[in-house]
């Protein structure tokens, strides 16, 4: 997600982390493999992205995880 363009939608691909707590937070965003994401605006720490009905903000932890 950290090279992901402003608007544009993507499919996600895989979640990477060893984190089984992060894995289930993004997991309860509606964010796993085949879901598709938005990157809705950028900012220094991290990202506000589109995820099925919501908007969520992201930091950078979370941002690297999520492979487009």
């Amino acid at each position: 997600m950290k090279e992901a363009v402003e608007g544009r939608e993507y499919v996600i691909r895989e979640i990477r982390t060893d984190d089984e707590e992060l894995n289930a937070f993004l997991f309860s965003l509606g964010c796993y493999s085949g879901e598709r994401i938005t990157v809705i605006s950028r900012r220094r720490g991290g990202c506000t992205v589109s995820i099925k009905d919501g908007r969520y903000s992201i930091d950078n932890q979370l941002a690297e995880a999520i492979l487009v």
